[in-house]
């Protein structure tokens, strides 16, 4: 992963881009996760919302790009390639945090409305090119690449996209139960730029991953006290493992890496950390 940053005195600048457009499924929530874990820490933070239909911000220390529908998420990745400004911006030290259909903005191309395949940023080696059948909804478990330092990763995918990785960029994790890009890995990391299937929110489940994205940009950072976060994750841990247990024992099985279908229970939700989102 890319090299800590020195610490800094100034506001760190966290852009949310198009909520409107990218905002389908909470993950907003994220970009005040950023906020607020700074916060705690007595660290000077600013959330900046980038509405649809205005230039992006190229000034902001990391951007974060929810999901969203097919129609949205074209329009989003083709205002973002015009602009040019989250390109710059990364070539200046700032992290970006694409969720679903902003992980694959972040790659080389992904199917547009109409299944053709439409150009993505490139920021991550990437390509979103398969459909799954059925849809990829329920529960993720993800064991983390080592390489990051994180502990197991906890979300709730929702999404028919399957993405394959190119040689540039690296998985965040392996599959534990899921789907994730559908090969057994889940998201892709490249320098400081991070695309997960995850919801959520995946930074209010799994606030490790918050911390390592922001100390790209502060330099290292003084411990919080997750304690309650740590249960959370392990009680959904616990959660999907019953639940497989359950699926083996039926007749047919697991059935491959179809995911179960069942809502989060409300011990999931990211209110338990301490979020309203």
């Amino acid at each position: 992963m890319a090299e800590p940053a020195p610490r800094r005195d100034s506001a760190v600048r966290v852009a949310l881009l198009y909520p409107e457009l990218l905002g389908t499924y909470g993950d907003r929530g994220n970009a005040r996760v950023l906020v607020q874990r700074l916060a705690w820490r007595g660290l000077p933070a600013e959330l900046v919302e980038a509405p649809w239909g205005e230039p992006a911000p190229a000034s902001c220390d990391v951007y974060v790009l929810g999901g969203g529908e097919d129609s949205p998420q074209a329009s989003a990745a083709a205002a973002l390639i015009t602009e040019g400004a989250v390109h710059r911006a990364v070539e200046g030290g700032a992290a970006v945090l694409g969720i679903c259909a902003g992980f694959q903005i972040l790659g080389r191309s992904f199917f547009g409305p109409g299944g053709e395949a439409r150009d993505g940023l490139g920021l991550l080696d990437c390509t979103t090119a398969r459909r799954a059948e059925p849809r990829i909804v329920g529960e993720i478990l993800v064991e983390a690449d080592a390489a990051t330092g994180l502990p197991a990763l906890s979300g709730y995918e929702n999404h028919a996209g399957l993405t394959d990785l190119g040689p540039a960029a690296a998985p965040l994790g392996r599959v534990e139960a899921g789907v994730g890009n559908g090969d057994g890995t889940e998201g892709a990391r490249q320098g400081r730029v991070v695309g997960t299937y995850l919801h959520g929110p995946v930074l209010a489940r799994n606030p490790a991953l918050a911390d390592l994205i922001l100390s790209w940009v502060t330099g290292g950072l003084d411990p919080l006290d997750d304690t309650e976060i740590t249960e959370l994750r392990e009680e959904r841990r616990r959660f999907v493992a019953a639940e497989q247990g359950r699926r083996a024992a039926r007749p047919g099985g697991w059935r491959g890496w179809r995911p179960y279908r069942r809502t989060m229970s409300s011990t999931a939700r990211p209110s338990a950390a301490n979020f309203s989102v």
